[in-house]
């Protein structure tokens, strides 16, 4: 049953540009599953960072985009427009005034608009909040109507709780079929294993484990790195770096390799149930998937069925060696089957319209 029309309206880093913005295609599929149910979103965004120079998408129909100048006076403009919304979404790692916003978006909370906090990255903020006794969104966690979070389940559910969070409910990232699907193959993208990753402080001593010390002990294979922010990292002859692959490119690099490498940030992986974007994106794209190991990767995907998972870089090592064109093709075929049955986005706002309507 279709819910009633909502207004919602979003604070996020960015819905248009992917540059130094990971959960942009989360953003995507979420906020264009809730605009084919009919509800109508308006997504406000800082010119910050660049993002505007590097649009993967143009303004989209399904959804209203205020991109704001980077000042405080002006994201208090951006967020009184949004009063009297039926709901108004903070969500985490907007990237510049977010303190403010946090506390301020508390402000337009009334009978008629709930006001939530959207955390796609719960793993750090509870690290960062746990230690840090003056961190001010302390005392905003208790006042927010829900906490909704990209993944970490049970934990990141209980240390919400344990500072006083009303609800907490995870809604994980998915797969939107209309942007992720297979392709053919293209030859700049060719090799045994590719990995998409932006250079991040929790995630480059596991980039170094699971990809640049595999390809070290590999010389004969060819790996392809693609994100920000590695071009003076050494790495072996045998990595051809791409820089940032746009996402309209994300098919095409997921169905050309052997196989594609999700490596989770540390935090996420110490969390465990937290399903990076690209888990979805390869699997929609009939990608073969190798994953670093991480507590509750069953409930998205099948290990060694739908998904190969690893411990180690030495571990991933032994598996390049062995996986077979043919093998990977059965795990990439697996993986689209399930995620298509059960982790799109339109799965995801099912759940999301009956939390919205305090079901």
């Amino acid at each position: 049953m279709m819910a009633e029309p909502m207004q919602i309206a979003f604070f996020g880093s960015s819905l248009v540009s992917a540059y130094w913005n990971g959960a942009a295609t989360y953003y995507r599929g979420i906020i264009r599953a809730l605009a084919e149910r009919g509800h109508q979103v308006t997504f406000y965004e800082p010119d910050a960072y660049d993002r505007q120079e590097h649009r993967d998408i143009p303004d989209p129909v399904w959804a209203s985009v205020v991109v704001y100048d980077n000042g405080e006076d002006a994201a208090l403009q951006a967020l009184e427009s949004a009063r009297g919304s039926d709901v108004v979404v903070k969500c985490s790692g907007v990237g510049v005034f977010d303190d403010l916003l946090e506390r301020e978006a508390l402000g337009v909370q009334d009978e008629a608009t709930s006001v939530i906090f959207w955390d796609v990255d719960a793993p750090a903020t509870l690290d960062r909040v746990g230690s840090d006794p003056s961190d001010p969104f302390r005392d905003c966690i208790p006042r927010y109507d829900l906490i909704l979070t990209y993944g970490g389940g049970e934990p990141v559910i209980a240390g919400y709780e344990m500072y006083g969070a009303a609800r907490v409910e995870p809604v994980y990232n998915a797969l939107d079929p209309s942007t992720h699907a297979p392709v053919a193959c293209d030859e700049r993208f060719a090799g045994d294993l590719g990995f998409l990753g932006n250079r991040l402080p929790d995630r480059e001593a596991r980039v170094e484990e699971f990809f640049l010390r595999p390809a070290e002990r590999l010389p004969q294979r060819r790996f392809l790195l693609g994100g920000s922010g590695w071009a003076d990292k050494p790495m072996p002859t045998n990595v051809s770096y791409l820089g940032h692959v746009y996402t309209a490119e994300h098919n095409a690099f997921n169905c050309s390799p052997t196989a594609v490498l999700n490596i989770n940030r540390e935090s996420m992986a110490r969390y465990g149930f937290s399903p990076p974007t690209r888990v979805f994106e390869a699997a929609g794209a009939g990608a073969c998937l190798i994953t670093d190991h991480w507590e509750g990767i069953g409930q998205f995907l099948e290990p060694d069925q739908e998904v190969l998972v690893v411990r180690s870089g030495e571990e991933l090592t032994e598996l390049i060696e062995d996986l077979t064109p043919e093998r990977a093709r059965e795990i990439g075929s697996a993986a689209l089957a399930r995620v298509l049955g059960e982790h799109t986005y339109a799965h995801r706002v099912e759940r999301l319209e009956a939390l919205l309507n305090g079901r």
